[in-house]
C-alpha cells in the first residue's frame, strides 16, 4: 500500500470548509490533514474537496500531481495501515472493520484482495494456516523457484544449482514464516510455463501477491510499469512514487522483490545506466534484459 507522502506538511485547519484565496500547497496540506484525522468516517470525494473549497473534479487533479496519488488510493492506504495495526494486536476482524470506518469484515476482506491478493487474517497471521505450494523448474536464467497459493503466485527466484536449492528456498521461507509449504512441482507447473513459454492468445492472466512495507509496494508496483524491453533508473522511480532523492531506498526496495522477472526488477538501473547489483547476479540481469529484446524484436 502507499503511505502517506512525507514530503506534504501538515498545516492546521478549521473544522469547517476552507475558503477564500489559497496555494495550491495549502489546500492539498488541509486536504492531507482533513482525511487523516477523518479517517474513520472514510470521507468522500466531494466531502474533502468541499473542505478544501474546490469542485471534486478540480481537487482530483490537484492532489494528485502534488500528493502522486488519487485521494482514494490516500484514504485506503490509511485504512489498511490502520487495519494492519489492529489485527497484528489481535483485534477480531469484525471489530477491525468497524474501528477503521468499514461496514463489515466483507470491506475489509475486499479491501486486502484488491490491494494485495491475501485476506486481511492471512496477514495478521504471517501465513499461518496458509498452503503454499513451490517447485523448481527449468527456465531460460537457470532454475526458477516458484511459491504459489490459491490466491496467486507469492514468490519467485533464481537458484544456479541444486546444491543451493535449499538456501534460495529458506530466503523466499522467511517472507511467510508460519505458512505451510508443499513440495508439488505440479502445483507450478503450469505457471511456470507461461511465465517462461511461448505466448500465446489465450494465455490466462497471472495472479500475484505482494508482500511488503508500503514503500516497497510502491516501488513494486511502479516497477510493473516499465514496458518490455525498456528500462528504468532507481532515480526516475522514486520521482515517479512522489518520493525524489529517495533512489537508495528505491535501490534497497528493488533489491528485496520476491517476485523477480515478474516484478522487474531487472529493467531497473543504476545512476548514469549501470547495472548495479542485482539479487540473482548482473550476469542473469543482462540474460533478462537480452531475452525480453530478442522477444519483443520478434
Amino acid at each position: 500500500m502507499l503511505t502517506q507522502p512525507q514530503s506534504i506538511p501538515m498545516v492546521k485547519t478549521t473544522p469547517h470548509s476552507l475558503t477564500g484565496s489559497l496555494s495550491d500547497y495549502e489546500r492539498v496540506s488541509a486536504a492531507v490533514r482533513f482525511v487523516t484525522e477523518n479517517a474513520e468516517e472514510q470521507p468522500s470525494l466531494e466531502q474533502v474537496a468541499r473542505h478544501v473549497g474546490l469542485s471534486p473534479s478540480h481537487f482530483q487533479r490537484l492532489f494528485k500531481r502534488w500528493a502522486g496519488v488519487s485521494p482514494k488510493t490516500f484514504l485506503q492506504a490509511l485504512t489498511l495501515d490502520r487495519a494492519r495495526e489492529m489485527l497484528r494486536d489481535r483485534t477480531s476482524v469484525l471489530e477491525t472493520a468497524h474501528s477503521v470506518g468499514l461496514s463489515g469484515g466483507s470491506r475489509l476482506h475486499d479491501l486486502f484482495v484488491t490491494q494485495e491478493a491475501m485476506t486481511p487474517g492471512a496477514y495478521s497471521r504471517a501465513g499461518a494456516g496458509l498452503t503454499i505450494a513451490y517447485g523448481f523448474h527449468a527456465s531460460p536464467f537457470g532454475e526458477a523457484l516458484l511459491m504459489q497459493t490459491r490466491h496467486g503466485l507469492v514468490g519467485l527466484a533464481f537458484c544456479d544449482n541444486a546444491a543451493v536449492r535449499a538456501e534460495t528456498f529458506e530466503d523466499m521461507r522467511r517472507r511467510w514464516p508460519r505458512a505451510d509449504y508443499v513440495n508439488d512441482q505440479s502445483a507450478t507447473a503450469r505457471t511456470a510455463v507461461g511465465l517462461f513459454g511461448e505466448t500465446s492468445p489465450d494465455r490466462e492472466p497471472l495472479q500475484i501477491v505482494l508482500i511488503g512495507t508500503d514503500f516497497e509496494l510502491r516501488v513494486w508496483r511502479q516497477l510493473m510499469q516499465v514496458p518490455t524491453g525498456e528500462v528504468t533508473s532507481y532515480g526516475r522511480i522514486a520521482e515517479a512514487i512522489g518520493r525524489p532523492g529517495a533512489a537508495r531506498a528505491v535501490g534497497r526496495a528493488v533489491g528485496r522483490n520476491p517476485l523477480s522477472f515478474v516484478v522487474p526488477c531487472h529493467r531497473a538501473l543504476g545512476h548514469g545506466g549501470s547495472l548495479t547489483g542485482y539479487h540473482w547476479g548482473l550476469v542473469r540481469k543482462r540474460v533478462l534484459l537480452g531475452w525480453e529484446a530478442a522477444r519483443l524484436a520478434r
